[in-house]
């Protein structure tokens, strides 16, 4: 199907991309990667009345070392992020679940910050954001604001942006030293989570001394396994602790039924992937 008509601006600049959007009002919309994008627009879920194409501005590519921070710039592709040596040094979580996203093509293409915009709960990045407490830098008409993870999104394919405002940034806390892995669950290679964890751990002399865990698409939108957490904590790092407390996994959980799975399985798979996700991460 052909897409609806749009028109088409191509800014420089984020201040230049920000006043496209606010000209445009609600009928506006973002187009980085185009991995999402343009399917919605092929199939008129979507029929824009205009595309800020954000891809020729230099300010929105690139990772750098910001103190206690790494920062990934919105346009940097997946391929880009998942090969980057800072993060694989501070933020070994989001080097796991980027190399998960899709296929190599897609990951060639689609970019960081435009899945995160996207904010669909079953996308791959959401939940390892999550996990990290990562904040989103937010450019708008009145200047930049920086809004946590925990409060960015917001609903099913809803953040918290307003619809003149472009993600610009995300910044990363380091965690150096952290063991990490991403866990997943789908039903054909390459294609969107049923289930999956993110998962991180520091460990003391044998015993769990930190644990972050985010899960994917266990709700219309990311979701901290604090209950996991706090039963890890503080405990030994072995099999029997790992699988106790993985089995609090869907634990304050509203998970959706569809034609993939159903709410009591993706509940039974947030339980058996955290244990193979700590077990991984543990080592």
């Amino acid at each position: 199907m052909i897409p609806a008509q749009f028109d088409y601006v191509a800014p420089a600049t984020v201040d230049e991309a920000v006043r496209a959007l606010a000209d445009a009002g609600e009928d506006g919309k973002v187009i980085a990667g185009g991995q999402s994008l343009l399917p919605v627009l092929r199939m008129r879920l979507a029929a824009p009345s205009k595309l800020v194409d954000i891809g020729r501005i230099p300010e929105l590519r690139g990772i750098r070392e910001d103190g206690d921070a790494i920062v990934i710039g919105a346009m940097t592709t997946h391929h880009e992020v998942q090969r980057d040596p800072l993060v694989r040094e501070h933020a070994t979580l989001i080097t796991a679940a980027t190399g998960t996203v899709a296929d190599p093509q897609v990951r060639h293409r689609g970019t960081f910050g435009g899945s995160i915009a996207h904010a669909d709960p079953a996308g791959d990045l959401l939940a390892p954001v999550l996990a990290m407490d990562a904040e989103m830098v937010v450019a708008g008409m009145d200047g930049r604001r920086t809004v946590p993870a925990a409060e960015y999104f917001v609903d099913f394919f809803t953040t918290a942006m307003a619809p003149a405002e472009l993600l610009v940034e995300v910044r990363l806390p380091k965690y150096t030293g952290w063991r990490a892995h991403y866990e997943k669950f789908n039903r054909v290679a390459q294609s969107w989570s049923m289930v999956a964890v993110a998962a991180m751990v520091r460990t003391d002399g044998g015993t769990v001394a930190q644990a972050r865990i985010g899960l994917t698409n266990m709700a219309s939108v990311p979701v901290r396994a604090r209950a996991v957490e706090d039963a890890l904590v503080g405990q030994a790092a072995t099999a029997e602790n790992v699988k106790a407390a993985a089995a609090n996994a869907a634990n304050g959980t509203s998970p959706t039924s569809d034609g993939n799975a159903d709410g009591e399985y993706r509940s039974h798979l947030a339980r058996v992937l955290t244990g193979r996700a700590l077990t991984a991460a543990i080592g």
